[in-house]
Formats: C-alpha cells, sequence, structure tokens
C-alpha cells in the first residue's frame, strides 16, 4: 500500500525553477507597450520590477537558479507533502487514485508565498522600499505582506472591495505583518475615485486593484509594483510545486493520468502542470484541466487576444484569453478567480489543445470541498473548492469506465479565513446559478 503522506526531505527543495518557455515548440507572443503598442523591451519594464525580475520575464533559459536567501525561506514550509486521499477514494468508490499537493501549510496559507518571497528579495537588492499590490481573497496579498515583512520592505495592498467585506481576517493578517491594506476602489488614486464616481456602490475588480497598485508604484522612484499572477516569472517561482510533486510521485513510481488546478491568473495551476509538459510534448498521455468559476469564465468563453492586465490601461498589452478589462464579475466567493484574464502561457497551451478547461458553478465546488473536508479533513479554499469538484468528476468516470487512472490537484490554500462562505453554503445562501 502507498503512503498516505509522501514527504521528501529539504534536500528535494528544487534549486532552480523551471522555465516552459525553453521548451514550447511555439513562440509566446510578445507583450506590447501600453501606449505606443511596440513590443516591450526590458527598459519598458524598469519602473515596475526590478532587472532579476524582469531578465526572468523575458527569459527563454530553461532552469533558473533559486537565491540562496530564497531558498532559506523557503526552508520554512518546503517541500510541501504530496498526500493520496484515501479516505475521499473509498467515499467515492472509485478506482481511481487521487492524490493533492498541499500548499496551505506555510504561515499565509496558500501557495503565493513561492513567489512572494522571491519578488521581495529581489526588489530589496535592487533598493527598493516599497512595494505595492493588490488581491483579491487576500492570500496573495498576505504573502506579501509576511515577504516584506521579512526582507524589510513597506507593503500596501489593493484589496478588492468585495473580498475586503467578506474576509476582513485576511485584512487583520496583513496589517499584523505590517502591511498597509486599502479596499479597492479607493480614494486614493486616480483609477480608484474615476471608478467610484462612476458605479459608487461598485464590488471591484482584480483589474481595478491593479490599477491603482501600478498608478502609486509609478508615482514614486523608491517604490515598485509586485504581481502575484499571469506574468512568466510568477508562473516560474510557482514550478516549485510541480518539480517537487515530479519527485514525489517518481518515488512511487506513478506518472499523473490526469492534472488538475483551479484558474483565476492562472499561477497556482501553471505551477503544478508546466514541469510536466514536456512529458505531454513527448507523447505521454496526460489531461491537464484547468477549472474556472462559471462566473468569470476567461478560457471556456474568453476571447485570444491582446487586452490590458488591468482596467485603467497602465500594463502592457498581453496576448492572453480575456473577457474585456472592463468586466466586472458577480461576487462569488473565490475572490482569487474573479480575474478578467488568464496567463499568457496558460492561454497559449490552451490555444494550442495542449490544456482543457471546465468551467465550475460555485455551489458545486463548495459541495466538492465539503466532502474533501469531511473525508480528509482539510477545509480547502473555495478557489481550490473549484479544482476539487472536477478531480472528483474524473473519479466518478473512472468509476463508470471501470479504469484506474491517476489524478493530482493543487491544493493551493486552505479555507480557515473563508469560513463565512462555507457558513454561507451549510445555510443554503450561495445561489445555484451566478454566471457571467
Amino acid at each position: 500500500m502507498e503512503p498516505t503522506k509522501i514527504l521528501l526531505g529539504e534536500e528535494a527543495i528544487p534549486k532552480f525553477w523551471y522555465n516552459i518557455l525553453a521548451d514550447l515548440p511555439w513562440p509566446l507572443p510578445p507583450a506590447l507597450h501600453p501606449k505606443t503598442r511596440s513590443i516591450l523591451s526590458p527598459d519598458d519594464l524598469a519602473e515596475l520590477f526590478p532587472e532579476s525580475l524582469v531578465e526572468q520575464e523575458m527569459s527563454h533559459e530553461r532552469f533558473i537558479e533559486i537565491p540562496d536567501e530564497v531558498l532559506e525561506a523557503y526552508r520554512m514550509w518546503r517541500p510541501t507533502p504530496l498526500h493520496r486521499a484515501y479516505r475521499l477514494e473509498r467515499s467515492l468508490d472509485t478506482p481511481a487514485k487521487i492524490y493533492y499537493k498541499y500548499e496551505g501549510g506555510n504561515p499565509s496559507g496558500s501557495h503565493k508565498l513561492n513567489t512572494a518571497l522571491p519578488q521581495a528579495y529581489f526588489n530589496r537588492l535592487e533598493g527598493i522600499k516599497k512595494l505595492t499590490t493588490e488581491t483579491g481573497a487576500g492570500q496573495w496579498g498576505s504573502a506579501l505582506s509576511l515577504a516584506c515583512s521579512l526582507f524589510d520592505l513597506e507593503c500596501r495592498v489593493f484589496m478588492v472591495r468585495i473580498s475586503y467585506d467578506q474576509k476582513p481576517y485576511r485584512r487583520i493578517l496583513m496589517e499584523t505583518w505590517g502591511a498597509t491594506c486599502i479596499p479597492s476602489p479607493s480614494q486614493t488614486t486616480q483609477a480608484g475615485r474615476n471608478a467610484l464616481q462612476q458605479d459608487p456602490e461598485t464590488p471591484g475588480t482584480l483589474g481595478l486593484a491593479i490599477s491603482e497598485a501600478i498608478e502609486e508604484a509609478l508615482a514614486r522612484s523608491d517604490t515598485h509594483y509586485a504581481l502575484g499572477s499571469v506574468l512568466n516569472h510568477v508562473l516560474l517561482h510557482q514550478t516549485v510545486i510541480g518539480l517537487e510533486a515530479k519527485a514525489q510521485l517518481a518515488s512511487i513510481g506513478v506518472m499523473p493520468d490526469v492534472i488538475v488546478g483551479c484558474v483565476g491568473g492562472g499561477s497556482n495551476f501553471a505551477g503544478l502542470a508546466l514541469p510536466f509538459v514536456p512529458e505531454k510534448l513527448s507523447g505521454q498521455k496526460v489531461k491537464m484541466v484547468c477549472v474556472e468559476p462559471i462566473a468569470t469564465p476567461s478560457l471556456t468563453k474568453g476571447t485570444y487576444t491582446y487586452d490590458y492586465a488591468d482596467t485603467a490601461g497602465l500594463t502592457p498589452l498581453l496576448k492572453m484569453h480575456t473577457l474585456g478589462k472592463d468586466f466586472v464579475p458577480p461576487k462569488v466567493h473565490a475572490g482569487g478567480l474573479r480575474y478578467h484574464g488568464m496567463a499568457p502561457i496558460v492561454s497559449l497551451l490552451y490555444d494550442k489543445g495542449l490544456l482543457e478547461a471546465e468551467a465550475v458553478e460555485q455551489q458545486e465546488a463548495f459541495s466538492a470541498a465539503v466532502i474533501f473536508a469531511r473525508t480528509e479533513g482539510v477545509v480547502p479554499a473555495p478557489e481550490s473548492a473549484h479544482a476539487l469538484r472536477v478531480a472528483i468528476n474524473e473519479a466518478m468516470l473512472a468509476k463508470e469506465e471501470g479504469k484506474s487512472k491517476a489524478i493530482i490537484l493543487n491544493l493551493s490554500g486552505h479555507g480557515y479565513l473563508d469560513l463565512s462562505a462555507y457558513d454561507a453554503y451549510l445555510k443554503g445562501q450561495i445561489p445555484s446559478k451566478q454566471e457571467a
């Protein structure tokens, strides 16, 4: 019998991040300057990001070394465990083997710390004193707040208003680590004031919060902006998840048949899945499923085109699957998935047919999360609950087919600061349909 939990020692923490751009048979469409629409140069990004991150953003080098100080910080919780969900399997009576990579065991409670730490580190190296950012449900804001505390940087977080109201404990966590958390849209930026003038009751969006954070960063020479998903260097940092998972599965002789992850901007799915893409390109049959909410279906209903990553049009134009920068999603509890666009790398892989996508209604996501909590004990973040729904569906399909298959998903964070959402679900107060 396989172990319930597959643990590796600190020596198994990857020493390099994996860059998928080195192995893709197609070029990634270049980012464009927001004003001139010419191909973006490294100098165009210098106002927002440190030189090291700009180099990573544009690199085609297969492996990029992780600095010692970042590795030391990773040792706070990495490598993370890979679990075999035996109790869930038994409750479903499925021949499928279900594995989950648990990224919620670090102090911030989600996978976001994997990129927050190197982003804070590289900014500090360049002499930056302050970082601004946005956050949806608060996982990214929490992670960057902690990283800035560890690397002695000031941090200001624009939190999407609906999540700011729904998830007060995330705000408290950020403030405990020394950050300032501001509901977005706010009166502190022109982008925020414009949005409030148009709709004083707006719930806010990630695109708008990005605009506010960038506007503030551009106003000061000692300040940079940090993004929690979408960009190449963010996905790069998250590949520690998949690299560890490959080693853990290899230790028990398993190659996954199905890889599942939720997608908002795409970073946690990419972190697990990208290190397995070379095997798929070489002919191995691996089904890779991106799971998004029906309320924000950028892959399943969006258009693959150039669009801004923010509402005000301050960011470079990215070729991505998008619902449009002005899209305002419904008020779903999975705030980390309420984003109009998708990472260019994920978008390209989906466009080329390497990835599949499914859209899940939030009541069905919470149903899966409760099944998981009652069998495996962990209360998942609402975002991860979407991936769980599809993983369970895949396991039931295996039962119908009478086939065994290995399914792995990224449980990207815990839901212990999202209990108000679970309370609403258990009381029957979450709508059965909430489409875009």
